[in-house]
């Protein structure tokens, strides 16, 4: 594909939409819930963020789309904790607990959604604690919340101009149906996933980074729109950097939604250090762009340069007042 025909369809597609409709989302909310940089509580990242002590509480909800949860009840389960528990450590946090909200037409219908919860609450050894539910409705709905904690924070609010932007994913996996999700998880050990999910607290900790965000709906290119709005900065993408699976049409790769995939905004100096974490855990971690103060995501591909966000006249999930 050429390169604007990439731009315009992702600028298209239902899952930029929908991380778009935040803006309005916000907009409706400000009033009442206020970006408020000197209480440290900032509206925008993977998690809410609530100081406590010396470190931090994150709190998190995910809402799984209905069709998932009438296509997939048991997939969508287990994803409803997995997302979960990749925002708490995408903020490097780890997670407490999590509750849940499911109707369904009769409890037998619910039953596959709660395994797959149960399933991955094994998994990734975070418990189910408690929730609502009603087996009465007339349709399948389920949204997931979690619970966790943080020593030092990873935010979408720390990314710097001169920054390299990394792209860290787990090619180990495949994408289930029609559908963008790329599920390495169900079928790993318990031991690996927890494993690999340590590397994003540890690296807060250790000071190796402090910006990232979790790999979400909009895919690699939305979910770093997302991260340099919030930062209030710039970057330059090269696709051709973009680690793919050999055979996959880039298009629907761009559009993945990964079971472990992160963006991170890393100082030059330790990008080294932060991609050998990954590679250690047999994970795939390439440096795919260079933060700016341009306040616009330019992407390269193929020798042809397209601009797919300019945050100077239009917000992308903020509200346009605080862009």
């Amino acid at each position: 594909m050429l390169l604007n025909e990439i731009v315009k369809v992702l600028r298209s597609s239902r899952y930029f939409q929908h991380k778009h409709d935040i803006s309005e989302v916000l907009s409706c909310l400000s009033k009442v819930m206020p970006i408020n940089a000197e209480n440290n509580i900032l509206i925008g990242d993977d998690c809410a963020v609530i100081p406590e002590g010396d470190g931090f509480l994150l709190f998190a909800i995910e809402g799984l789309v209905g069709e998932f949860v009438r296509e997939m009840p048991w997939f969508a389960g287990y994803s409803g904790v997995m997302v979960n528990v990749s925002d708490i450590y995408a903020m490097g946090g780890r997670p407490i607990a999590v509750v849940n909200a499911l109707w369904s037409e009769g409890a037998i219908n619910a039953e596959q959604i709660l395994d797959g919860m149960a399933r991955a609450s094994k998994a990734y050894g975070v418990p189910i604690v408690g929730g609502h539910s009603n087996v009465r409705s007339n349709q399948g709905q389920l949204a997931v919340s979690i619970l966790g904690k943080a020593k030092k924070l990873l935010t979408s609010f720390n990314a710097r101009t001169g920054d390299k932007l990394l792209m860290a994913i787990d090619m180990r996996g495949k994408f289930e149906g029609s559908y963008p999700y790329w599920n390495a998880s169900s079928k790993a050990s318990s031991e690996r996933l927890k494993n690999d999910l340590e590397i994003l607290p540890l690296l807060a900790e250790e000071g190796l980074c402090d910006a990232a965000k979790d790999i979400s709906m909009a895919g690699v290119i939305g979910t770093s729109i997302m991260l340099m709005e919030c930062s209030k900065v710039g970057a330059n993408i090269n696709l051709n950097q973009i680690p793919i699976p050999s055979d996959m049409p880039i298009l629907r790769w761009l559009s993945a939604f990964p079971s472990f995939g992160f963006v991170l905004s890393v100082r030059p100096e330790h990008c080294e250090a932060v991609i050998s974490k990954f590679k250690d855990r047999f994970l795939v971690c390439e440096e795919i762009g260079v933060i700016n103060d341009t306040k616009k995501v330019t992407i390269e591909y193929e020798g042809d340069t397209e601009i797919i966000w300019d945050f100077n006249s239009s917000s992308f999930i903020l509200p346009p007042e605080e862009n």
